[in-house]
């Protein structure tokens, strides 16, 4: 029992010595976020702005939208339901989901090899040994105990006891490699940390898919607006044209006119009816977001008027903070630095721990009895001695991996805000052309009236109402066009700013190591 008890005492000695050494030795750099400069303020928000936009005050949990439901600030309750339903049957964001997942996995699975593994493989073997052999006058023979084999000489012939003997095994095996160099925990890390990207990613997925979906719906309503427009001066054409027909049958008109007005008429009833295709591939490009067939969904015409919301822009340091992107390049820096400490722990030699103990016998009485036991225990190390370089450009390389690591997030944190400072221009120049717009609607409205007193006056001929008509139609069109820019251009300053999303969602190194959702 006494050297069952050393072994005993020897391995807790070595693994206790392990666990003690192993936090202290952590191979690599330390990661170090890189630094950013942002700037003090946004350059587009001088000038005009769209009214009601609070574009100076800092975003605050009380101005935007519920955590997570940036949309609702559009104050659109139809908006809403299709955002609802995006964010529940979208494939896209389930497939991000299901990354995220495979994600968490790997880090559950790197961080099972700083734990022992203990395996057994139980068996039972029963052996038979067959007897042959004869006797001769000059043979001898020796009993034999059960179990055991014994031998006659002669000049002919040998005698081999016969009978089936037992083999009743019970082992345990367990094998420990301390992580004394950190290359473990290190591994850790760096699937903990591509488990943060890849939250990252997910939570950036759903945005762009939300910002979609709302640029979509805008551009939807931007038809129903277009097709309003397009009846009315159909149904304005076709008064127009029956009283053109009554003045040619009192001899006022003449035939030109007539036909002037029909012409006028059937092409815009034809641009009428092609707006009819934009808006069936809207529809069905909406029906896609949602996870739904576009054979079964439909979206009711809307012709209310919409505006742009206001939105609190904060400030370009806190952007670094609201976009997932960024968040996902910042992980993915880190990601890349562990992996160089998991390349250098390559320098330092490898411990294993390693241990049997178990039961044997070949009876199956004795089998589970205290002296069938067996153990063993003993460390073993292995070392690189000659690698021609290897491990050395290993570390290159994983450090030629962060520098571009870095690149791309100090790339991504530029292209952040370009993108707010794009839409932060779009809407004030688009609210500037809008009131220009609606100047130039009012103008091509007087025109009109003006010249239909003056055909009616039968001072001009009728291709000056015509003029006058078509003219008005295209700065209404265009008016109708300058706000669904505005709409797109609103949605896609929320989706800049990073939606209601703040780097505080990403789930920690602990929660992405552990179980369920």
């Amino acid at each position: 029992m006494r050297p069952f008890r050393l072994g005993q005492i020897a391995l807790v000695a070595l693994v206790a010595a392990a666990a003690i050494a192993a936090p202290g030795c952590i191979a690599g750099p330390k990661y170090v976020r890189p630094v950013v400069q942002a700037p003090a303020a946004y350059k587009e928000l001088g000038g005009d702005f769209p009214a009601g936009t609070d574009a100076w005050k800092p975003a605050q949990p009380s101005d935007a939208a519920a955590r997570g439901q940036w949309w609702t600030i559009f104050n659109d309750p139809t908006l809403n339901t299709l955002e609802d339903q995006l964010n529940a049957g979208n494939q896209s964001i389930a497939a991000a989901m299901a990354s995220f997942m495979a994600a968490r996995a790997l880090t559950r699975q790197a961080r099972a090899q700083l734990f022992p593994t203990v395996t057994t493989n139980p068996n039972i073997v029963a052996t038979h040994q067959p007897s042959f052999g004869g006797t001769s006058p000059s043979s001898s023979s020796t009993p034999a105990s059960s179990g055991s084999q014994s031998s006659a000489t002669s000049s002919s012939t040998s005698v081999t006891a016969s009978g089936t003997v037992g083999e009743y095994v019970l082992p345990f095996d367990a094998s420990w490699a301390p992580d004394l160099w950190g290359r473990l925990n290190n591994t850790v890390r760096a699937n903990a940390y591509a488990a943060q990207a890849s939250a990252a990613d997910l939570a950036n997925v759903r945005l762009t898919l939300q910002a979609e979906l709302a640029v979509d719906y805008y551009e939807l309503r931007s038809q129903d607006a277009l097709k309003r427009l397009f009846d009315e001066s159909v149904a304005a054409y076709r008064d127009s044209l029956d009283i053109t027909r009554v003045q040619l049958q009192a001899g006022i008109a003449s035939d030109e006119a007539v036909a002037q007005a029909e012409t006028q008429l059937e092409a815009t009833e034809a641009q009428d009816t092609n707006l009819e295709v934009a808006r069936a591939q809207f529809e069905h490009a909406i029906a896609a977001l949602l996870g739904q067939p576009a054979s079964t969904f439909s979206l009711p015409a809307e012709t209310r008027g919409v505006t742009p919301p206001a939105i609190p822009v904060g400030l370009p340091a806190e952007l670094l903070e609201r976009r997932p992107d960024v968040a996902g390049a910042e992980r993915r820096m880190a990601q890349a630095n562990a992996q160089i400490g998991i390349a250098t722990a390559a320098f330092f030699p490898n411990v294993t721990l390693t241990a049997g103990a178990g039961l044997e016998s070949t009876s199956f009485l004795d089998w589970l009895t205290w002296p069938s036991r067996f153990w063993s225990v003993g460390p073993a190390l292995a070392e690189t001695l000659f690698d021609a370089g290897l491990r050395r450009a290993t570390v290159e390389q994983y450090q030629a991996s962060f520098n571009q690591a870095v690149a791309s997030y100090r790339g991504t944190v530029l292209t952040a805000f370009q993108q707010v400072e794009d839409n932060l221009a779009t809407l004030r120049i688009l609210a500037r052309e809008i009131r220009q717009q609606d100047r130039a609607v009012e103008s091509a409205a007087r025109n009109l009236r003006l010249a239909t007193a003056r055909y009616r006056a039968g001072i001009d001929p009728y291709l000056n109402v015509i003029t006058a008509q078509t003219t008005l139609l295209s700065n209404q069109q265009t008016a109708v066009t300058l706000r669904r820019q505005q709409m797109t251009a609103s949605v896609q300053l929320v989706e800049a700013l990073g939606g209601s999303w703040n780097v505080s969602d990403l789930p920690s190194a602990t929660q992405v190591a552990g179980r369920g959702r």
